[in-house]
């Protein structure tokens, strides 16, 4: 474990170094860029080599301020959720050497390298913490360092909304997770997790819904999703990347750990988790298809990814209470592959939305087009993460889906899980996936082919080397685990592997499965590189001409006739109306010779809705009637102050 801190302080130096040589721009951002990704390669080889081996869990503790101790553990899964910590943060990093290129926010970006350092060292901590206090002083510190990386472009308003609408909900959160080790330790007489499992069923319950919102508001579960959805787009977008690819697995991890330290016997606990990942994932993609600003899109399709891991989960915690293995085994397994799979094809789309950013000047769908001519690489990497967030193969996103499916099904085979909850995950991640093909489908089509709309997006050159580089290698690897993921689907196997409930399951005929899969996906993609040669040799000596789209009997269209975001989504919007509400506005005609007149629709977000009706607007009124205890008076504060300690007093 020695070496997994070591890796940490050279990361901190990392950060440190940045506010040292802020006065040297280019200096500044490669010798912190060196240092932090010398200390996650590190802190890399540390995990696999310890996942790999199946090495035992390491213990390891020291007192704090002589009144508690800092206690952490190295198990299989702290090791599996180090992994995509350590990197994608070098990924990252690379990539913002270019994307951070205003020598004017010289002072501002050195801030930001320190307060990323500070949110990758706080990230190891909360996967590593073995009791309450590490584990809370971890999670604060994550929490914070976040909110300071989202408002870097603090002079946008929306950007300060949206960074205090994420504090809040973070602090929000903190104090259902303040009120389960509260329980906890009223309980045990203990901060060791090793206590946890000893307290009464019905409290665990209690303990484990209370903890769930905490962690489920980090990770982004409906309807406790706002504060990821602002964050994403508000934040620059290496760091949406990091928050979205691997902080929000943070909630997922906290989630199965608060799980397994339980112990819990009721069903209950696993029956929440499938259901939330069923309504997180189904609505999640339904908004991410109604919305025309690529950031924003990107962070509702992350809510949708929290949504599959979760069915995953559940149904791991289902098979558990069955008393299923198998059921057991590859839901857990499912949803460890999809954490690793999302960190890689999340990180290159919300790369390649920064990039489209940098370059077309937006990232309103409805203003782009044509910019897999103007911007080939970014492009190209993005239709492969599209693929790869889909689902479909051969890409790596069908491979965690493919095992929470084959956990479904094999649940339903042996009449182990509830027939209701198997069809519901089971459907339910059909619905996601064809949703998201949808989605993806309006974002390349719309976005990246046609004819651009702007003149902006016709401007659009290719970006920075840095950046380009790091989306190509993303793309690789989410192809790389599609077409040979036997030895990913291991690791992920390994993350597994203290897990009580799966120990000794036999993986051999799974094994074999996937060797057929990798064999049919090789057929395919060399088939594809077949044809595509055969064409390419027999179109050798053929010119090829060029002429205008066939136009519907338009014999001079324009870029405004191709189709919007709103009209390609507009009729699989409809049918989940009652859980997505449209607003529209529109004008009308009411003269012989009208004027100008306006059409427009809207999605609003049905949890944010209810948020202003139910509660923001209520306590509005409420802290408005308050208003007459502030007078500007010294004398009434003092009062003021003199009766809360009166009152205290005769409390405590």
């Amino acid at each position: 474990m020695d070496t997994m801190f070591v890796s940490l302080a050279v990361i901190l130096a990392g950060g440190v170094a940045a506010l040292l040589l802020c006065r040297q721009f280019t200096l500044m951002k490669l010798v912190t860029i060196a240092t932090t990704t010398a200390g996650c390669g590190v802190g890399l080889f540390y995990s696999l080599s310890n996942l790999l081996s199946h090495a035992a869990p390491i213990e390891m503790s020291w007192s704090w301020l002589h009144l508690f101790s800092l206690a952490f553990k190295v198990d299989s899964i702290s090791l599996f959720f180090l992994v995509p910590i350590f990197t994608i943060t070098p990924m990252a990093l690379l990539y913002s050497f270019h994307y951070m290129g205003d020598k004017a926010k010289a002072t501002r970006t050195a801030i930001n390298y320190f307060f990323f350092t500070i949110l990758v060292a706080s990230m190891a901590l909360v996967v590593t913490a073995a009791n309450i206090i590490t584990f809370a002083l971890a999670w604060e510190i994550m929490s914070l360092s976040s909110f300071f990386l989202v408002i870097f472009d603090y002079q946008v308003k929306a950007n300060r909304q949206a960074g205090y609408i994420y504090f809040i909900f973070a602090q929000g959160g903190a104090m259902f997770l303040f009120a389960a080790f509260a329980l906890l330790y009223q309980h045990t007489g203990s901060f060791d997790f090793s206590t946890f499992s000893t307290i009464p069923e019905n409290v665990k319950l209690l303990v484990f819904i209370l903890a769930f919102l905490c962690f489920g508001s980090k990770a982004g579960i409906f309807p406790l999703h706002l504060a990821k959805i602002q964050s994403g787009p508000a934040a620059p977008s290496h760091i949406a990347a990091i928050m979205s690819a691997v902080m929000s697995k943070m909630g997922i991890y906290a989630i199965f750990r608060m799980y397994l330290l339980l112990d819990a016997t009721t069903p209950f606990i696993g029956q929440i988790v499938l259901v939330t990942g069923i309504g997180t994932g189904v609505l999640g993609v339904v908004y991410a298809l109604a919305k025309q600003d690529l950031k924003v899109l990107l962070a509702y399709s992350s809510v949708e990814n929290i949504g599959i891991i979760l069915i995953g989960l559940g149904i791991g915690m289902v098979g558990v209470s069955e008393q299923s293995q198998a059921m057991a085994f590859f839901g857990f397994a499912g949803a460890f592959m999809h954490v690793f799979n999302h960190s890689i094809f999340k990180s290159l789309l919300f790369m390649g939305a920064g990039a489209v950013s940098r370059k077309a000047k937006t990232t309103n769908i409805d203003q782009l087009g044509g910019l897999m001519k103007r911007m080939p690489i970014t492009g190209r990497t993005f239709l492969a993460g599209s693929v790869a967030i889909s689902g479909l193969p051969p890409f790596s996103g069908f491979i965690g889906e493919f095992l929470i499916y084959y956990g479904a099904f094999y649940g339903i085979s042996n009449h182990r899980l509830p027939f209701i909850l198997a069809i519901l995950a089971i459907v339910s991640l059909a619905v996601i996936g064809g949703l998201a093909a949808a989605c993806f489908t309006k974002v390349v089509g719309l976005g990246f082919l046609g004819e651009p709309r702007t003149e902006n997006a016709a401007k659009a050159t290719e970006t920075g080397s840095s950046m380009t580089l790091i989306m190509v290698v993303l793309a690789i690897a989410s192809l790389v685990i599609g077409i040979l993921p036997e030895p990913f689907i291991r690791l992920a196997f390994a993350g597994i592997n203290d897990v009580p409930y799966t120990v000794g399951f036999d993986t051999l005929a799974f094994m074999g499965i996937v060797r057929q899969v990798s064999q049919t996906v090789a057929i395919f993609i060399g088939l594809l590189l077949l044809i595509t040669l055969l064409r390419k040799i027999l179109y050798l000596k053929k010119e090829i001409g060029s002429g205008g789209t066939w136009g519907c009997g338009f014999t001079q269209p324009t870029v405004r006739m191709q189709y919007t975001g709103t009209s390609y989504a507009a009729e699989m919007i409809d049918f989940y109306r009652p859980f997505v509400p449209v607003k529209k506005i529109y004008t009308g005609i009411s003269k012989i010779f009208p004027g100008k007149t306006t059409w427009e629709t809207e999605v609003e977000d049905v949890a944010e809705l209810n948020y202003q009706l139910r509660l923001i607007q209520p306590l509005l009124k409420f802290l408005n009637k308050l208003r007459w205890i502030q007078h500007g008076k010294i004398q009434l504060y003092i009062a003021y102050i003199v009766l809360a300690i009166i009152v205290l007093l005769l409390l405590l």
